[in-house]
C-alpha cells in the first residue's frame, strides 16, 4: 500500500519553508494513477514544508564559516578523509559524461524554448546559482545506520531500505550538522567507492536516524535509460542521481567540469505527465503542452561570447556547451553547485549566485531527448538490467 506524501519539490514535489518559495507558491497532490500516492495524492496537514530551492539568493555562497558543527552523533565530529573531490561518479559511457556539442536539437527544441523563454528560468527569470547540497566523501570507515522511514516522505518501491554509512563529521543540506533542525529538504549524500546513497529528509541523531526517499546507486554501472526504473523517483524528482550533476569549487578552480551540469525550474514551467530518459519520474506540474519535459538536456550555443563571463562563470559554462544541463527538479533557483564545505577550494573569489545571469534561456537548444515517456506507477529495474 502506498504512503501518503506531503507534495514537496525535491525529488518528490514542490514546498515551501519560510525563506524559500516553491516554483509556484502552492502544495501538490499527484500521482498516475488514483491509489498511487508516492507524490502525495492527499495532502499531511502537519507534515513539515520543505523546497530544493535557493536559500542564498543574491548573497555569499554556503561557505559554512567556523565554529564546531552541533547535531553530529556521537559528539565532536572526526576530521573528514583526505580524498579527492573529483565528480565523477560513475564509469565512462554514463549519460552524464556523454559529450553532446554536436548532438541534433530535438525536434520540439524551438517550441520548448519558445515556451520556456517567455517566462524565464526562476526566481524573476534570472539564472542564478545555489551552493547549499553538501557530499560526504567516505573512504569506508563510517558506520552504518539503520533508519525508519519518516512518513510521509518515503514511499515504495521507488526508495531503498538497506542501511547507510553516515560519517560522523558529516553534515545535511542547510544544516550544520547532521540533524533536520530548520524544515528543509535535509538531502544526506554520502559517496563511497561503489556506491552512492542519496536521501531526501534525513535527521540523524545520536541514537535515532529517520529518513525520507532514499536512492542507492552502483557506481561501478553505466545504467540503461530507465535507471532504477520507470515510473520510479530519488532523491530528486526526475529520478536520477543528484551528485553527479553538481559542480564543486575544485572543479571550477581546476579549470575543467567533466560532466553535465544539474538544473531545475518552477513547477509551471514543466510539461505535466511526461519526460524524457534519463528522467524516469516526474511529479504533478502545471506547465503546458509545449512545456520542457523533465530529462531534458539543454546545450549551450556553441558561439556563446564565453569572453564576456567572470572566469569561474566560463568554466561551467564550457561544461554547458560540451555536456549540457539536465532538468531535475522543481525550484527557483536555476543552478546547483556543491557546498565547498568539504572541499579544498572555495567560492569565495571563485563563483558567485548570479556570475552566469547573462545566459538567458534564447542562448540554450534542448538536445534529441528520444520518445517521450508517459508517466506510470514505477517498476524498479533489477539490478544488472
Amino acid at each position: 500500500m502506498r504512503l501518503l506524501l506531503v507534495t514537496c519539490a525535491l525529488g518528490l514535489l514542490a514546498c515551501t519553508s519560510d525563506d524559500e518559495t516553491a516554483g509556484d507558491g502552492s502544495t501538490r497532490a499527484d500521482g498516475p494513477t488514483s491509489g498511487d500516492a508516492r507524490r502525495g495524492d492527499a495532502a499531511v496537514a502537519d507534515a513539515p514544508t520543505s523546497s530544493q530551492i535557493d536559500a542564498h539568493p543574491g548573497g555569499a555562497p554556503d561557505a559554512h564559516p567556523g565554529g564546531t558543527p552541533d547535531a553530529h552523533p556521537g559528539g565532536t565530529p572526526d576530521a573528514p578523509p583526505a580524498i579527492s573531490t573529483a565528480n565523477l561518479y560513475f564509469p565512462s559511457g554514463a549519460v552524464w559524461t556523454q559529450d553532446i556539442s554536436q548532438a541534433a536539437p530535438d525536434d520540439e527544441s524551438d517550441s520548448v524554448i519558445d515556451d520556456l523563454a517567455a517566462v524565464g528560468w526562476g526566481n524573476g527569470g534570472i539564472m542564478q546559482i545555489d551552493f547549499s547540497i553538501v557530499v560526504l566523501r567516505d573512504d569506508g570507515s563510517a558506520p552504518t545506520r539503520s533508519f525508519t522511514a519518516w512518513n510521509p516522505f518515503f514511499f515504495t518501491p521507488d526508495c531503498d531500505t538497506a542501511a547507510v554509512p553516515v560519517p560522523t563529521w558529516g553534515t545535511i543540506e542547510d544544516e550544520d550538522g547532521l540533524a533536520c533542525t530548520h524544515g528543509g529538504d535535509c538531502h544526506l549524500i554520502v559517496a563511497e567507492a561503489d556506491r552512492l546513497y542519496e536521501m531526501w529528509k534525513a535527521d540523524v541523531g545520536a541514537s535515532s536516524f529517520r529518513g525520507g526517499c532514499l536512492a542507492i546507486w552502483d557506481r561501478t554501472r553505466v545504467y540503461a535509460a530507465t535507471g532504477r526504473g520507470d515510473g520510479c523517483s530519488s532523491a530528486d524528482a526526475a529520478g536520477y542521481p543528484i551528485a553527479a550533476l553538481l559542480f564543486n569549487a575544485d572543479e571550477v578552480a581546476a579549470g575543467h567540469i567533466d560532466h553535465a551540469i544539474r538544473f531545475i525550474l518552477p513547477n509551471d514551467r514543466i510539461r505535466p505527465g511526461f519526460y524524457v530518459h534519463p528522467a524516469t519520474h516526474t511529479t504533478d506540474v502545471t506547465g503546458s503542452a509545449a512545456a520542457i519535459p523533465y530529462g531534458a538536456r539543454l546545450r549551450l550555443r556553441p558561439d556563446y561570447p564565453l569572453g564576456n563571463l567572470e572566469p569561474g562563470a566560463r568554466v561551467v559554462a564550457q561544461a554547458m556547451q560540451k555536456y549540457g544541463m539536465f532538468l531535475a527538479d522543481g525550484g527557483n533557483i536555476a543552478l546547483t553547485a556543491e557546498s565547498d564545505r568539504f572541499t579544498a577550494a572555495k567560492w569565495d573569489g571563485l563563483l558567485a549566485p548570479r556570475d552566469l545571469d547573462a545566459l538567458g534561456v534564447r542562448d540554450f537548444v534542448m538536445v534529441d531527448g528520444g520518445p517521450r515517456v508517459t508517466y506510470g506507477d514505477c517498476t524498479r529495474t533489477p539490478i544488472g538490467d
